[in-house]
């Protein structure tokens, strides 16, 4: 899959694109956006968007994508590099000691911001910012971003990519023009799919659409963890009260798969929701009629939060992933 800084398309996201072509145009550019919405939709790949088309200094196209920088253009290949003296880009870091991603950007991942963006562009256009993951800021960072934002620097554009932006400090946000966007429909995701999935089979797509939730990026981050697989682990565990032979089957299968175990608990819980809130419209799916054989609806609900608090621990405190999913499996049985 392709980081959002080397995807040349985007689709589903007219709407916002075109708002960004607009204020480019304008006489005076906003100097702070925050662009939120649900992991996967396609932000930070919107964010990179932007970036290259004032980064290139091009007109804005006609047309549906008027914020499009064609891939042979020398901008477009330095920002697919990562090389362009005008975008600084910052997200969560791999920390080296500990082996394993950090749950926070530091002060010090934000702190090369202020000399940056009061530096004069090496192109001539602009300065450019992306903040991939804004939530995630620690109190220090957002502290040290936000004096940034108090006195901005001309032609210095800081973009804020965040599918949570209660996590943000209101004064953050205060100070960004806000751009949400929202999930992709059927159309733009079987389009997509297409092009980044063309081996998948009408019934695999069919399968894949509602566990993606509108988000291509989720679609082929559950593709590459064999989410087809998991989800036939799913049906198994709500459709039969699990006994041990099923449990430490499922348990094998997903903890062989990388990221098995948060993409299994995420799909669990989503389907589990998707079945009890059928339930209680009076519109049970397919699983329904097996699930309140067994259990009332409130109990269910119940077990779902149990799952939540399950896997949000397991990740927060780095516990045992096979004794977390046994625990997990043992609330269906």
């Amino acid at each position: 899959m392709r980081s959002p800084a080397e995807t040349e398309i985007l689709i589903g996201h007219d709407a916002a694109e075109r708002t960004l072509a607009r204020a480019a145009a304008g006489t005076r550019l906003h100097h702070a956006w925050l662009i939120t919405g649900p992991p996967g939709i396609g932000k930070a790949t919107l964010a990179f968007r932007f970036a290259r088309f004032l980064l290139a200094g091009l007109p804005p196209n006609p047309g549906p994508a008027p914020l499009h920088v064609p891939p042979t253009h020398g901008t477009a290949r330095r920002v697919a590099a990562d090389t362009h003296a005008d975008l600084l880009s910052i997200a969560l870091r791999y920390d080296e000691q500990k082996k394993r991603m950090r749950s926070e950007i530091l002060v010090d991942d934000v702190r090369d911001i202020t000399g940056f963006m009061r530096l004069t562009p090496a192109e001539g256009g602009f300065r450019v910012v992306i903040i991939d993951g804004a939530e995630a800021m620690n109190i220090a960072a957002a502290n040290a971003l936000l004096k940034v934002l108090e006195e901005p620097p001309d032609r210095a554009i800081l973009l804020l990519v965040s599918h949570n932006q209660g996590a943000l400090l209101p004064t953050l946000r205060s100070r960004c023009v806000h751009l949400a966007l929202t999930p992709l429909d059927d159309a733009a995701m079987r389009a997509l799919l297409a092009q980044h999935a063309p081996s998948l089979t009408p019934a695999e797509l069919a399968r894949l659409l509602p566990l993606a939730n509108g988000a291509p990026g989720r679609a082929l981050a559950l593709l590459d963890a064999g989410a087809l697989a998991l989800a036939d682990l799913i049906d198994a565990v709500l459709d039969t009260s699990p006994e041990p032979t099923l449990r430490a089957r499922v348990i094998d299968a997903v903890l062989r798969q990388e990221n098995g175990f948060e993409h299994f608990l995420d799909l669990l819980g989503q389907t589990l929701a998707a079945s009890l809130g059928a339930i209680a419209r009076g519109t049970p799916d397919r699983h329904g009629a097996a699930l309140l054989a067994r259990r009332t609806l409130d109990a269910w609900v119940e077990v779902w939060h149990a799952v939540g608090r399950i896997r949000f621990v397991t990740h927060r405190f780095h516990m045992d992933k096979r004794q977390a999913l046994a625990d997990a499996l043992a609330l269906f049985a």
